[in-house]
């Protein structure tokens, strides 16, 4: 299967997502939100167990495709067309990201912008070359944000800091981004791929299958109660505890080796 806009690349269990629209800054058009959701569910046929989400080009993402935008108002006449069914297939994707039971690194390079920076948000990493820049711009033109900036960022960063910055669409320096707690690290734009695979790679290896416990115990941490959050980690645990790697695992402490863990 090859993509119109997206670049996929299965490397040792680990799937490389490319968005490829560099003239556009990689802009979500309606083919590039297809695809995403078409590359993911390729990684997932392929037992892909970790995801690099990355941008073609000078750009991790722009944002939503204005000019795209303006061409279906042109079309159907209402100003508010792509916000409708469009941004619902985008929002389909940040759930994919979010619910799909592997590890997402985001590697982000240069302009992260918008939906492009709610994108990065929902990998589970974010890695961020020096140069990176990140910004929630809705207010700008006049929108409020989605694609899970509303979700994302305050968990990340807090209430106050969230509102200035959704407010303001202030941009800022992947420095800043770390300082926040935003992102996860900062590298020279050069060894960002090196470095966001060499993550990748350590989180294949993994039990992923404990991995995604972990990220459904991480979406659920924060409408549950202490209680129900008992629950899930009691009937996660006991998941675990059922499963091949626990057993690798185990076994490979006993042993005194390093475990060979299966994502089963």
């Amino acid at each position: 299967m090859t993509f119109e806009t997206v670049q996929f690349e299965l490397r040792d269990a680990m799937a490389i997502i490319t968005m490829n629209r560099p003239e556009a800054l990689n802009a979500l058009s309606l083919q590039l939100t297809k695809d995403l959701g078409e590359a993911i569910g390729k990684a997932i046929d392929e037992n892909a167990r970790a995801v690099i989400l990355t941008g073609a080009g000078r750009a991790f993402c722009s944002g939503g495709d204005l000019r795209e935008m303006q061409q279906l108002w042109q079309r159907t006449g209402k100003i508010e067309a792509f916000l409708e069914e469009p941004l619902k297939a985008l929002h389909d994707v940040i759930l994919l990201i979010r619910e799909t039971p592997i590890p997402f690194v985001a590697a982000v390079q240069d302009v992260c912008a918008g939906a492009g920076t709610n994108f990065a948000l929902a990998c589970d990493i974010v890695f961020a070359a020096k140069d990176a820049t990140f910004n929630e711009a809705f207010v700008k033109i006049g929108l409020s944000p989605d694609c899970g900036g509303s979700f994302f960022l305050p968990r990340a960063v807090g209430e106050k800091l969230a509102a200035e910055l959704f407010m303001t669409g202030d941009a800022l320096t992947a420095e800043r981004a770390l300082q926040i707690g935003m992102i996860n690290r900062v590298v020279s734009a050069e060894n960002l791929m090196e470095e966001a695979t060499k993550m990748a790679q350590k989180l294949a290896l993994a039990p992923t299958a404990s991995i995604g416990r972990i990220k459904r115990m991480l979406n659920a941490s924060f409408s549950n109660n202490l209680a129900q959050q008992l629950d899930l980690e009691h009937a996660s645990q006991i998941e675990s505890g059922k499963s091949n790697d626990f057993r690798e695992g185990v076994q490979a402490f006993f042993e005194k080796r390093q475990p060979d863990f299966t994502g089963t």
